[in-house]
């Protein structure tokens, strides 16, 4: 009987247990998705403090496992749970690493040791795998918090017989995030200079880099979606790794991410109202309606279109975009509803736009899933208008909650938006491509106008409602880059 093919998942993060953006919705969801299609997956996380205070049902697994950092050998615990789904989740606990208010940084910037911190994470991974009953074909590694994974299984771990020739996956989930470290910090993760330290290897102008690590040393490399794969090979979207991503190019796949329609669904959302089909939309006017209240606006918006942004705001974002534009926004008679955290200044900016604005335009700083999900819901019109964004789960929500995207097409919003073409009546929303103030109003205007043909809103609406990004679809590609990486080995060993 054939085995089970067997994936290491590890992440710095994942839903239900630890998150701070995108990457824990994946990380959460992905593995769940494999297992469904027979793979047997095993899931890698700190034990930050945020999962100690959740009441997961948490087993010792090893009481004391010894792990390198630089010369030292420092002992850790690990602690074993499961998902609802039954995949097991081992917990690497280090008090002075993990216990502490945040996951990356506080409000001062990222904490200093992060290379400490998430060097002796990737050790501790792969000491995990050391001493788990099966030894994975393929360790699915996640952003640069797991980059030294595949350099220390080429160094310290390349004979290492208890985790046999495990191939590597590396999943880029944003670029401008690197892992950038001093070079004289190079003892921390236990390489040699001479092997991995220069321009080939893991070195990006004088800095360590655990993402460029991540892209030279895995077997594969992937993205989060198609396009973005290829924008990352340009100067434009390339953040100074565009050089060695074209290096890797044949190496390198755009796997779209998915939605988790099983957490995400206007039919079953118990954070809404109301409750909605495609076959039965009115009750997503009950859920405008609400939050109208909720946010303190003018009843006469209920027949006006409202916008809507569920964002980090940020510049990647196009936040800077959308205030430069802001008056001519609210000036076409529309409402404003926008949930997030972020940036200082833009912060700042949108209080003050607010305040000029106090019956038309609702803010709320801070990060609030249910509130997100009634803004998804209530909004008539969503807007993406990102600089750049690898893949983007907002407007897959949105088209699922028959909220109608308007976005900046790049990334996963370029191929998961298509423009909407009154004369086809096909299409799931609008699109703009220069990043420019004229192009978004443009876009912005001609979603307006449609909005006021309701039998042409109501098909858009039912369009991207109809639309599949299951997380199915999404894993059956893993899955097919698993088995492919693995059939060129046999090949190679047959030859």
């Amino acid at each position: 009987m054939k085995s089970k093919l067997k994936v290491l998942f590890l992440s710095p993060e994942a839903v239900p247990f630890a998150k701070t953006g995108g990457l824990a919705d994946v990380a959460g969801a992905l593995p769940r998705a494999l297992k469904a299609l027979g793979i047997d997956v095993r899931l890698v996380l700190p034990y930050y403090r945020s999962v100690r205070r959740k009441d997961f049902h948490v087993r010792p697994f090893k009481e004391r496992l010894s792990i390198a950092l630089g010369r030292e050998k420092l002992p850790a615990k690990i602690f074993e749970t499961s998902t609802e789904d039954g995949i097991p989740v081992y917990l690497l606990e280090r008090e002075d690493l993990y216990d502490r208010p945040n996951l990356y940084g506080n409000t001062e910037g990222d904490y200093y040791d992060n290379l400490e911190r998430f060097t002796f994470f990737t050790r501790g991974a792969l000491e995990i795998a050391r001493h788990l009953s099966f030894r994975p074909h393929v360790i699915h590694c996640n952003d640069w918090q797991c980059g030294l994974v595949p350099a220390l299984l080429k160094g310290p771990y390349r004979n290492d017989s208890k985790l046999g020739s495990p191939y590597v996956v590396f999943t880029i989930h944003n670029l401008a995030y690197q892992g950038l470290f001093p070079g004289e910090k190079l003892p921390v993760t236990g390489l040699s200079p001479k092997e991995f330290f220069h321009p080939e290897g893991l070195e990006f102008f004088d800095n360590i880099s655990l993402l460029k690590a991540g892209i030279v040393y895995s077997r594969a490399v992937t993205t989060v979606s198609p396009t973005y794969a290829k924008e990352i090979q340009t100067p434009e979207y390339g953040a100074g790794m565009e050089g060695i991503l074209r290096k890797r190019k044949k190496d390198l796949y755009g796997i779209l991410n998915g939605a988790d329609y099983d957490h995400w669904d206007p039919a079953r959302d118990p954070c809404l109202p109301a409750r909605y089909t495609p076959e039965h939309l009115t009750p997503k006017k009950a859920c405008k309606k609400a939050l109208i209240e909720e946010m303190g606006l003018e009843s006469s918006l209920l027949k006006r279109p409202l916008l809507g942004m569920v964002t980090r705001l940020d510049r990647q974002k196009g936040l800077d975009l959308l205030i430069a534009v802001l008056d001519e926004v609210m000036a076409l008679d529309v409402g404003l509803v926008i949930l997030g955290s972020g940036n200082e200044k833009i912060q700042r900016d949108l209080r003050e736009a607010a305040g000029r604005y106090p019956r038309r335009f609702g803010l709320s700083l801070g990060f609030n899933e249910p509130l997100a999900r009634r803004v998804l819901a209530g909004a008539d019109l969503l807007l993406i208008p990102s600089r750049y964004e690898p893949c983007g789960l907002t407007q897959m929500y949105a088209l699922k909650y028959g909220t109608v995207p308007l976005v900046r097409a790049t990334g996963g919003l370029e191929d998961t938006v298509t423009p909407f073409s009154p004369s086809t009546g096909k299409g799931t929303g609008f699109k703009f491509r220069p990043f420019d103030e004229k192009a978004f109003l443009k876009a912005l205007k001609k979603g307006i106008r449609l909005f006021q043909r309701k039998d042409l809103w109501e098909i858009i609406m039912r369009n991207g409602m109809a639309e599949d990004f299951s997380w199915t679809r999404s894993a059956r590609e893993y899955v097919r880059l698993y088995h492919g990486l693995l059939k060129k080995r046999r090949g190679k060993t047959n030859a």
